[in-house]
Formats: C-alpha cells, structure tokens, sequence
C-alpha cells in the first residue's frame, strides 16, 4: 500500500512540475510574440480583467498582453523581471487606478508615465456618483458591477483610436459590440440572482471586494442602505491589518441575520474566515465555508471577464438557494 501511494505522489509531482514549466513557456511565447509586435500597437493592461475588454476592442490591431495574472494580487503586486521591460516596450498601457496597483514599484511606473491610461479616472471624472467610498476611500473594484465597468469601452476605444487613426471606425465597431454583449449578460445575471429571496442575499466573503457586486445584483433597486447586505474581515486590500473588531463584527452580522455559509475567494487564504467560523461557533451559531471560492481580485480560471462574474453568480445562487431548502 505504501509503495503505491509512493508511486502516486511521484506521479502527482511530475504532473504538477510538467504543468508548471507548460505554464511558463506559454507565458515566455506570449511575451515573446507581443515583443516582436508583428508591426501592431503593443498593448499592456494590468489586471486580466482590464485585458479582456482590450483584447476584444483591439482584436487583430493589436497585439496585448496582461501583467498580472492567475491568482496574484493586484493590489501588492510588485514588478518582477522582466516587467519593466514590458513596460518600456508598450505602445500603450491600460490600468484599474483609483488606488487598485498600489504596490511601490508598480504605482511609480504607471503614475509617471506618458504611455499608461488610468481608466479608473474616467470614471471619477463622468461618473463619480456611481463609486462607492468606504471610510472616504474609493474602493476601486469596479470590474465587479457588469455595468459600471461597461463604461470603459469608450475610454479603451478612444485611446485606442488616437493611437491609430485610421482604424477608428474598427475600434468604435468593436466597442460597440463588446458593450452590447456586456448590458446582455449583465441582465440575464441580475435576472438569475432574482431567484433567490431578498432575505437570504447577504455575503460575507474574505474582503471588501463586493461592494459594486452587492449593490448590482444582491440588494433591491428602491434600497439605499445596500451596504448592509456585504461584510468582510478584511478591507479594501487584502494585505491590510485585521482586528479582533473585525472578526467579531463579522460574526455578529452572520448570527444577526442567520447566515450559515461564507465565501472564500482564490486568491486570498481563508484563515480569517475560519477564525470567524470558530467565534460563531462559540456562539451557537453554526457556519461553513463554501468548497467553491469566488473571484474577486482575479479571474482564477475564468476563461473571460463575463465568465468570471457569472462564476460567481452561480455559486451563490446555488448554495443560497441550497439554504432556503
């Protein structure tokens, strides 16, 4: 029996490792292809999700590529070799702004450079009234409200465009497109969520990356207060000091309106999710975690921005359904 589960372990490992090096040499061809350019506009987006809607506008004008990928963190990534060569070689250069890459390395080469877009300025300056704030700070998770993120077609359409001229018509064309498709989901989404009673849409999750999420999908339209509905032991950034407050807070809320499940996400660990489970516990109140974590700063294994939010969706219909039975 032990020289058998010897031999799985080897075999796991050479899997693992294999997997690992075909990752890398995918990412080595992508950078390889976007550096050789092909005579397009090199672009570099930061966050996957930010990739996504500029791939499509883009489409064969354009060569793209995203910084941050898999399950890293935007929010503490620091640049690593051969970034700032990417950096240096972009023709232009999209990022979330609003406070989102904060990590010191990373806000310097995109703050000072002529090349780099912040597209979270577009919407501090057209539409502020639709950022949330948390304690006077702009949580910048705006990919997580379908809509609110449809506005930055036209920002990537008309850089885009003053980058190449002539293909205007072809950017504006495809924008166009990807808007429609995004307003299209966005409703077959909100329609899915309906499913599920107003009194069981409440989320906990590791951190404060629901906000726009909880105020799209999970609250009614009539209902102002709407931050009621969301809490996590962590803030805006992950990487941020967590209190005793904080997890009794958050066990409170989940006593308070009998809420048995919460939801880690796949890029952050869930010990603090576990700490809250352990005072809920104590308290007589029995929660679990949910086996299927939620995106929040990251696509995971999403194939798509779109596919990433209705990831998401699905799991909590799923398991808030699974509570009203």
């Amino acid at each position: 029996m032990r020289k058998w589960a010897m031999l799985f372990f080897f075999i796991s490992a050479l899997c693992f490792f294999g997997c690992q090096k075909k990752e890398q040499k995918d990412l080595f061809l992508n950078f390889q292809n976007w550096i050789e350019g092909q005579g397009k506009l090199r672009v570099l987006s930061t966050t996957a999700m930010i990739g996504d809607l500029v791939s499509q506008i883009g489409g064969e004008k354009i060569v793209h590529l995203s910084l941050i990928v898999g399950d890293l963190d935007p929010h503490s990534y620091e640049l690593m070799k051969g970034d700032d060569e990417k950096i240096r070689n972009a023709d232009l250069i999209f990022y979330n702004g609003l406070g989102l890459e904060h990590g010191a390395s990373i806000k310097h080469h995109l703050e000072k450079n002529d090349k780099a877009v912040a597209l979270g300025d577009f919407l501090l300056k057209f539409h502020e009234n639709q950022l949330v704030k948390i304690d006077g700070q702009i949580d910048p998770h705006i990919w997580m409200d379908i809509t609110l993120f449809a506005k930055l077609v036209d920002p990537i359409v008309e850089n885009l465009s003053q980058k190449l001229p002539l293909e205007r018509s072809y950017f504006e064309k495809k924008g166009k497109e990807v808007k429609e498709r995004l307003l299209k989901k966005d409703l077959i989404l909100f329609e899915k969520i309906q499913q599920v009673p107003q009194d069981k849409r409440f989320l906990v999750t590791s951190h404060d990356a629901y906000h726009y999420f909880c105020k799209r999908y999970l609250a009614d339209d009539k209902e102002n207060d709407w931050i009621f509905r969301v809490q996590a032991p962590e803030g805006l950034a992950p990487d941020g000091q967590m209190s005793v407050l904080d997890i009794r807070k958050v066990s409170d809320f989940l006593c308070k309106h009998q809420i048995s499940v919460v939801f880690p996400e796949s890029n952050i660990n869930s010990d603090a999710l576990r700490k809250i489970i352990k005072v809920c516990q104590a308290r007589k109140h029995r929660v679990r975690i949910a086996k299927s974590p939620l995106y929040g700063d990251s696509m995971g294994t999403a194939n798509s921005y779109l596919e990433m939010i209705e990831h998401n969706i699905d799991i909590l219909v799923s398991h808030f359904l699974r509570e009203q039975e």
